[in-house]
C-alpha cells in the first residue's frame, strides 16, 4: 500500500512538472533562451564537436544583463530544489527505522542548490575550480553514512546540482525521475533479496 501511494505521489508530481514546464515554454518560447533549460542538448551536440563543453555551455546561456542573470541563477537553483523533493519521498519511505538519518534528508535536498551555486561561479575559471579543489580537500568530513545506499542519494543530489548549474535543469529533472522509479521498483520487487 505505502509502496502504491509513494508511486502515485511521484507519477502526479512529475506530470504537474513536466506538464507546466511544457506550458510555459509552449507559451513564451523565447523566454527559454533565458532559462538554465537546454543545456543538456548542448553538451550532447558537442561530444564530437571541436568545442569544449564549456564553450557550449557559455554559448547557450543567453543572459545579457545583470537581471537576467539573477533569475536565470534563480531558475536553476529553484530547479535544483524541484528535482530533489521527490528523491527525498522515496529515501523517507524505503528506509527503516534503523536505517533512517534525518540529516541526509536536509543534505538531499540543500546540496544541489549548492553545487549548482558553486558550478556556476566556477564554470569559466579553471583557476577557481582548483581554489574550490583545494579548499574542499583541507576540510575534513567526519560523518559517516549509516547505509551505502546513502551514498546514492548524496551521489544524484551532486549530480542534480552539476546538471542545474550548466544549464541543464531538464537533465536533473529526468535523473531524479530516472532514479526514483529505479529505486521504487527496487523497494517494490525485493530485488536481491
Amino acid at each position: 500500500m505505502r509502496a502504491a501511494k509513494l508511486f502515485a505521489q511521484l507519477t502526479i508530481y512529475y506530470l504537474i512538472l513536466f506538464g507546466g514546464a511544457w506550458l510555459v515554454i509552449f507559451n513564451n518560447p523565447e523566454m527559454q533562451s533565458y532559462l538554465p533549460i537546454g543545456g543538456a542538448e548542448e553538451l550532447i551536440n558537442s561530444g564530437g564537436g571541436k568545442s569544449s563543453t564549456l564553450e557550449s555551455v557559455a554559448q547557450a546561456q543567453g543572459v545579457k544583463t545583470l537581471g537576467q542573470s539573477l533569475g536565470w541563477m534563480a531558475v536553476a537553483i529553484l530547479g535544483a530544489l524541484i528535482t530533489s523533493f521527490p528523491v527525498t519521498w522515496v529515501y523517507m519511505a524505503t528506509r527503516t527505522a534503523e536505517e533512517y538519518d534525518q540529516s541526509i534528508i536536509s543534505t538531499i535536498l540543500i546540496l544541489p542548490s549548492v553545487v549548482t551555486s558553486i558550478v556556476v561561479v566556477v564554470q569559466h575559471s579553471l583557476a577557481l575550480a582548483f581554489a574550490l579543489g583545494g579548499i574542499a580537500g583541507a576540510v575534513r568530513f567526519k560523518n559517516s553514512l549509516k547505509s551505502w545506499g546513502d551514498a546514492l542519494y548524496i551521489l544524484l543530489s551532486v549530480g542534480s546540482g552539476l546538471a542545474s548549474g550548466i544549464g541543464a535543469v531538464e537533465l536533473a529533472l529526468v535523473m531524479s525521475l530516472a532514479f526514483n522509479y529505479c529505486f521504487v521498483a527496487l523497494w517494490i520487487s525485493e530485488y536481491g533479496e
